[in-house]
């Protein structure tokens, strides 16, 4: 595991959120990132969707992690803004953000991030949600 992919790997580890979730680090390159969402009932709305709440903290997550990988050392990252779109329920058994880096620079990133919803065990997938997001950098 290299430097970048332990600085992430710890940083998510130590959000309570993303445990509570049960969602999993799936990927962690150069300005992207992947959190991986099983489908479960005490995550679901009324209608048996994944509630919009879940699906945006995944994605704003997935964001944040992508333009950390761009953040030098001394600095965190926090969000300072976004915007998502719904596009269809989030209904899948599992779920999968990806946030990636649009441009970083000194002291902000702007990031676009998905969430792909995955039924049984192939790899096609519709995507349920888009995002937009600024993410600040903050020295530690």
């Amino acid at each position: 595991m290299n430097d970048m992919h332990q600085r992430i790997s710890d940083s998510f580890n130590s959000q309570g959120l993303m445990a509570t979730l049960g969602a999993r680090l799936a990927l962690v390159a150069d300005g992207e990132v992947h959190i991986e969402l099983p489908y479960a009932r005490g995550l679901s709305q009324q209608n048996g969707y994944v509630h919009a709440g879940a699906v945006t903290s995944v994605v704003d997550s997935a964001c944040g992690y992508a333009a950390l990988t761009k953040a030098p050392a001394e600095f965190d990252v926090v969000t300072a803004e976004f915007k998502i779109n719904f596009m269809r329920p989030a209904l899948g058994e599992r779920f999968l953000a990806v946030g990636r880096v649009q441009s970083s620079g000194k002291l902000l990133s702007v990031c676009t991030g998905e969430v792909r919803a995955f039924s049984g065990s192939g790899a096609d997938y519709k995507v349920v949600a888009m995002m937009q997001a600024t993410i600040v950098n903050v020295r530690r």
